[in-house]
């Protein structure tokens, strides 16, 4: 018995020790805060659906946040819920500017192939309409790097070739860090991005150039802070669909 007792006066000397030693290092709550809360945001039920504050661009039914790229009319059809490109009538773009923001949008390359190279399922997702994303068939299809899809168009090459087969389905999950600039026009801080395609990392925080350019340097250009997205057409029948955004 008196054994007994023994052991429970050295354990309570230990833990009165153990306490008395973090009470030593200061109080944990000097680093603890409560306010302000993180805004309470419910999530999509699946990895594709848009949680609660996210802005719908696309959602099957109409071209009604979209406008020609040069005001004219849209050309593109409508189709089970998809948007097409139909080559020739021009780019589309969304009524609305955006910064930084968090993009979702799925896309389609046609399942009859057609060509090679930059002529299979060609188009282009441009943030800020400055800074381009590829969309390409690159499922069994060569080209040049920084080219082919989940590149930075002719800036730098994807990590990975993620593409899926065509006529089936791809995700772009986008985070775009907008440039600043000086109030004189000279560049601040250069626009950033991060692009998971098909679940697949293939630009991680990547540093953009400058805005796209088909010949020549990228350069950056002093914009506003929110600038219109615009889809390319570049002549093939590629698909969008389920397109929503967040800004951040």
């Amino acid at each position: 018995m008196r054994f007994i007792l023994f052991l429970l006066l050295l354990s309570s000397f230990q833990i009165s020790n153990a306490q008395e030693i973090d009470r030593s290092k200061g109080d944990p709550k000097i680093s603890e805060y409560y306010t302000p809360e993180a805004p309470v945001v419910t999530p999509g039920k699946t990895a594709h659906e848009a949680p609660s504050d996210a802005f719908i661009l696309f959602d099957g039914k109409n071209f009604s946040n979209w406008e020609g790229d040069k005001n004219q009319p849209i050309g593109w059809t409508l189709e089970n819920g998809a948007m097409v490109v139909k080559g020739g009538s021009g780019g589309i773009k969304t009524k609305r500017g955006f910064g930084d923001c968090q993009l979702h949008i799925e896309f389609r390359t046609p399942a009859e192939v057609k060509g090679d190279g930059q002529g299979r399922g060609n188009s282009g997702i441009f943030l800020m309409g400055k800074y381009e994303l590829q969309v390409l068939d690159n499922y069994n299809n060569k080209t040049y790097v920084n080219g082919q899809a989940g590149s930075m168009y002719k800036q730098l090459p994807p990590l990975v070739n993620a593409c899926r087969p065509p006529g089936e389905w791809q995700t772009y999950d986008i985070i775009f860090t907008a440039p600043r600039f000086y109030d004189d026009g000279r560049l601040k801080s250069q626009a950033r991005i991060t692009v998971i395609q098909n679940g697949v990392l293939v630009q991680n925080n990547t540093t953009i150039w400058g805005s796209t350019e088909y010949i020549g340097s990228p350069v950056y250009k002093k914009h506003s802070d929110r600038e219109p997205i615009f889809l390319q057409d570049h002549g093939n029948p590629t698909a969008f669909r389920n397109i929503w955004i967040r800004d951040l």
